[in-house]
C-alpha cells in the first residue's frame, strides 16, 4: 500500500530549476508581504472598517493560504530535489487547494453583490450590508467550501493506492491521484468534474448578473460622476475576477495552446494570483494607499 508519493515537479523544466526557484520565491514573498500589509492596513485604520474591506481581508487570508499550500514544497523540489510527500501531506494539499479555491470563488461572488448594493441601492447600503449580513456571507463562503472540499478529499483518499506512487507534477491533484488508484474511480471523477466545473460557472453567472444590473443602473443615472465612481470601485474587482476565471475556462477549450496553459493552471492560482491581487487592490485605491502610507509612518516614524 502506498504510504507516500513522489512529486516530479513542473513538466519540461529541466535546466530551469534555478531561475524558476528565484522567480517563485519572489512571487511567494510578494504574496505574503502584500496580503499581510492589506490585513494590517484594514485592522489599524477605522476608515476601512466597511463591508468592502471586510471581504478584502477574507480574500487576503485566502491568498496567504493558497500561496502556502504548495509553493514551499515546489521551492524544495527546485532547490534540493526533495520530491517525497507523505500521504497526509498529499491529503492536506488536495483539501486546502479545493477548499481555499472554492472560498475565493465564493468571495468574488459576494464582493460583486456588495458592489451591486453599493451602486444600485446607495441609500440602503449600510442597512442591507450590515455587520451581521457580512459575517453570515463570509461564514457561508468558508463553511460551504470546507464541506465541498471534505467530500472531494474523502472520496479521493478512501480509494486504495497500491501501485505506482509517482505523480507527474509538483502538487497532489485529484485527477493525477485517480490514475494511481486500484479501484473504480468513475464516481470520484464525475463528482469532481461536476463540482469543479459547475460551482465556478454558477459564481461567474451571478457575478455577470450583478454587473449587468450595475450597468443598467448607471445608464438610468446618466451621470459622468457616477460612472467614474463605479469604475474606481469595480475595476479592481473585475481585474481579479478575470485573473481567476480565465484560467478556469482554459481546460474546457480544445486548442493546443490552451492545453499547454492548462498545465500551469495550479501554478497561476497558487503562486501568481495571490501575489498580484494585493497590487491590483492597492494601486487604484486611494483609501488603501492612504492607509498604507499612514501605516508606514507609524512603523517608520520620520524625525
Amino acid at each position: 500500500m502506498v504510504t507516500h508519493f513522489i512529486l516530479l515537479g513542473i513538466p519540461n523544466s529541466d535546466g530551469l530549476q534555478t531561475i524558476l526557484f528565484f522567480a517563485f520565491l519572489a512571487f511567494y514573498l510578494c504574496a505574503l508581504l502584500g496580503n499581510l500589509l492589506i490585513l494590517s492596513a484594514v485592522f489599524t485604520d477605522s476608515r476601512l472598517h466597511t463591508p468592502m474591506y471586510f471581504f478584502l481581508c477574507n480574500l487576503a487570508m485566502v491568498d496567504i493560504g493558497l500561496s502556502s499550500i504548495s509553493t514551499p514544497k515546489l521551492l524544495a523540489i527546485l532547490w534540493s530535489q526533495s520530491r517525497d510527500i507523505s500521504l497526509g501531506g498529499c491529503m492536506s494539499q488536495v483539501f486546502f487547494f479545493h477548499s481555499l479555491g472554492s472560498t475565493e470563488c465564493l468571495l468574488y461572488t459576494v464582493m460583486a453583490y456588495d458592489r451591486y448594493v453599493a451602486i444600485c441601492h446607495p441609500l440602503r447600503y449600510l442597512l442591507i450590508m450590515n455587520q451581521r449580513v457580512c459575517a453570515l456571507l463570509a461564514a457561508a463562503a468558508w463553511i460551504g467550501s470546507f464541506i465541498h472540499s471534505t467530500i472531494l478529499t474523502s472520496l479521493t483518499f478512501t480509494l486504495p493506492y497500491c501501485g505506482s506512487n509517482v505523480l507527474d507534477y509538483y502538487i497532489c491533484d485529484i485527477f493525477l491521484l485517480v490514475k494511481l488508484a486500484c479501484a473504480d474511480t468513475h464516481v470520484l471523477v464525475t463528482v469532481t468534474v461536476t463540482n469543479t466545473g459547475l460551482a465556478p460557472l454558477i459564481c461567474f453567472l451571478l457575478i455577470f448578473a450583478s454587473y449587468i444590473r450595475i450597468v443598467c443602473s448607471l445608464l438610468r443615472m446618466n451621470s459622468a460622476k457616477e460612472w467614474r465612481k463605479a469604475a474606481s470601485t469595480c475595476s479592481s474587482h473585475l481585474a481579479v475576477v478575470t485573473l481567476f476565471f480565465l484560467p478556469c475556462a482554459l481546460p474546457y477549450t480544445r486548442s493546443q495552446l490552451s492545453q499547454m496553459l492548462a498545465t500551469f493552471f495550479p501554478i497561476f492560482c497558487t503562486v501568481v494570483t495571490p501575489a498580484l491581487n494585493p497590487a491590483i487592490y492597492t494601486l487604484r485605491n486611494k483609501d488603501m494607499k492612504a492607509s498604507l502610507t499612514k501605516l508606514r509612518g507609524a512603523v517608520f516614524p520620520t524625525r
